[in-house]
């Protein structure tokens, strides 16, 4: 008989049908958890069809306890806007030569910020940006004449949540090695997010299920009563 891994023993020993208050499941997780300091996460099954316009949900969220990650971000600007952003700490700051950058191939960025000046060059990266879902956007204050707020708030915690085809939200709430107060205020921010962007399309039910896990641990079910507004 073959020998079952770690995961599978863990896996072996959870409830599946349990549903867990936060505190529950974070003890739960911190129980099995890997050598290195795993991820949080949070996944959000809901009641909606994006592939319809007036049931897409997207948004940003800035987590109070930061994310626990180094955030890449570039920014499109010129002249002092571009000395502001450097100076809030953006990885790469440019125009034209940004634009052929990343034409190039280089796009290990997190966070794509432009000034609403710089649509023009950012336009022509619509097909490179756009299916990584780095598109600056002003609905979502990634184009703003106020580059320099948006690289700390991006740098400081800020993250965006968007619905995939399923109906998912994924979403990392940190790390594990934070503390669970830190966990839960970014867990109450992002879920309160979510749900204040209920889009006037969804139909029935709109949070129907919401798992907590870690990168190498179970996903365990939470009590929908933990997300306000549910």
């Amino acid at each position: 008989m073959a020998k079952q891994t770690k995961k599978q023993k863990v896996l072996a020993n959870i409830d599946r049908e349990k549903l867990y208050t936060v505190d529950e499941a974070l003890s739960t997780l911190r129980e099995h958890k890997g050598k290195f300091d795993e991820t949080i996460e949070v996944a959000m099954n809901l009641g909606v069809d994006p592939r319809h316009a007036d049931q897409m949900v997207r948004g940003m969220v800035s987590l109070p306890s930061g994310t626990g990650k180094d955030v890449r971000v570039a920014v499109f600007a010129r002249g002092d806007n571009a000395d502001k952003a450097l100076a809030a700490g953006a990885d790469k700051v440019g125009a034209e030569d940004l634009m052929e950058d990343m034409q190039n191939g280089n796009l290990d960025y997190d966070r794509v910020i432009a000034t609403p000046d710089m649509m023009g060059v950012v336009g022509r990266l619509g097909k490179v940006l756009g299916p990584k879902g780095l598109m600056p956007n002003p609905k979502l204050g990634t184009v703003t004449p106020n580059v320099e707020q948006a690289v700390k708030d991006a740098k400081g915690g800020q993250v965006e949540f968007r619905v995939e085809k399923q109906g998912i939200i994924h979403s990392g709430i940190g790390k594990m090695s934070f503390t669970d107060d830190a966990l839960k205020a970014n867990f109450k921010a992002l879920t309160e997010a979510v749900v204040k962007s209920k889009p006037s399309g969804a139909k029935g039910k709109y949070v129907r299920k919401v798992t907590l896990t870690s990168s190498m641990g179970p996903g365990l079910k939470l009590d929908l009563a933990e997300v306000e507004g549910a």
